[in-house]
């Protein structure tokens, strides 16, 4: 059935009822920043922002006794958007809650596009972005590209992550063998693990151990089972598949930073279907796909699309076997996806 089609008096209302919403909710704020700034305010320290609600963050306290604490804090409003992962100087109130002064500078940030093609951060200061998959909902290399392009062009290094692998039968076990081969010979970092049975967790551990990772992938691969396997007592929601759709359906609704007790940060974002890099340009897309990187600039001619012409270094890389169908088609959907003027 066709959705029925809104008058121009009904989107009035919304908007009219949104915006009083949104005006009380800012005065609320606005309030309670007053009170707090009034009051007997600590001294400036520094944080870890560890999940965002809004106009308030959580954070962790760094220093001195606020060491491991929790605080809810408000935002002064001349401050940048914040995002999981940021380090920030704050000012404890006397309620358990403060006031963020400051953002310092980022190490890292994992951007993508909102909605509205906006550019958008994701989470801060993270070296490793773990690209989590599995055998249901079925994995398309393409997606898998578009996070190994995003985590190039983020300066973060990527390990790609197998899960719910006790699903493997031999109805997807070629397809999968075929997907993880291409990966394998390219020396990116893979694990198959089993979050449900605690195969390969051991090893995942290890390489989380020390490190500020992220999780990211489709939503109902089981990134939020991975937390619930790698930290006991978290007890993040999980989400079931879609019977209908096959598709994962969405736990996660911000992102929250969790410690590792022998050391190490992980962020769990929210799950994502799709991966936009309307941010990038032809030539950062190029640059995320390494094999390519002994490639270009050997084209017979400078503005080479790497589509039909006479003379492309990729596309006889391509009939040599050095460059992978499966990666060339990622790439040629990617490149067709961006904004005209990007290629």
């Amino acid at each position: 059935m066709a959705k029925r089609q809104l008058n121009r008096r009904q989107n009035w209302r919304i908007e009219k009822i949104q915006g009083e919403r949104a005006e009380r909710a800012a005065k609320r704020e606005s309030r309670a920043m007053e009170a707090l700034e009034g009051g007997d305010l600590g001294p400036e320290q520094t944080g870890l922002v560890i999940a965002h609600f809004g106009v308030q963050v959580e954070i962790e306290g760094l220093q001195g006794e606020m060491a491991g604490q929790v605080f809810r804090c408000h935002l002064r409003a001349n401050l940048p958007a914040l995002v999981t992962g940021d380090q920030v100087v704050w000012r404890p109130g006397n309620q358990g809650d403060g006031v963020i002064v400051a953002q310092l500078p980022r190490n890292s940030e994992l951007c993508r596009p909102d909605m509205r093609g906006q550019l958008k951060p994701v989470a801060a200061n993270v070296d490793q972005i773990v690209i989590v998959f599995a055998p249901l909902p079925e994995p398309h290399a393409n997606l898998i590209d578009r996070y190994l392009v995003a985590a190039e062009h983020a300066g973060i290094r990527p390990l790609l992550l197998l899960n719910k692998a006790d699903l493997i039968d031999e109805q997807n076990q070629v397809a999968l063998d075929a997907l993880l081969k291409v990966y394998r010979e390219l020396e990116y970092p893979l694990l198959e693990v089993s979050a449900h049975q605690g195969d390969g967790m051991e090893q995942l551990k290890h390489r989380l151990n020390g490190n500020v990772s992220v999780f990211v992938g489709q939503s109902g691969v089981g990134k939020s089972s991975l937390v619930n396997s790698l930290l006991p007592g978290v007890d993040t929601r999980v989400g079931a598949l879609s019977e209908l759709t096959g598709k994962g359906t969405h736990t996660t609704t911000t992102a929250r930073l969790f410690h590792f007790p022998g050391g190490g940060q992980l962020i769990d974002s929210p799950g994502i279907r799709e991966f936009g890099l309307g941010h990038v340009s032809r030539d950062d897309v190029e640059a995320g796909f390494i094999e390519f990187h002994d490639l270009l600039g050997r084209c017979r001619f400078r503005d080479c699309k790497h589509d039909r012409e006479p003379g492309c270094a990729l596309l006889q890389a391509l009939e040599d076997g050095r460059v992978q169908p499966q990666r060339m088609a990622s790439y040629r959907h990617i490149i067709a996806s961006l904004p005209e003027d990007d290629y």
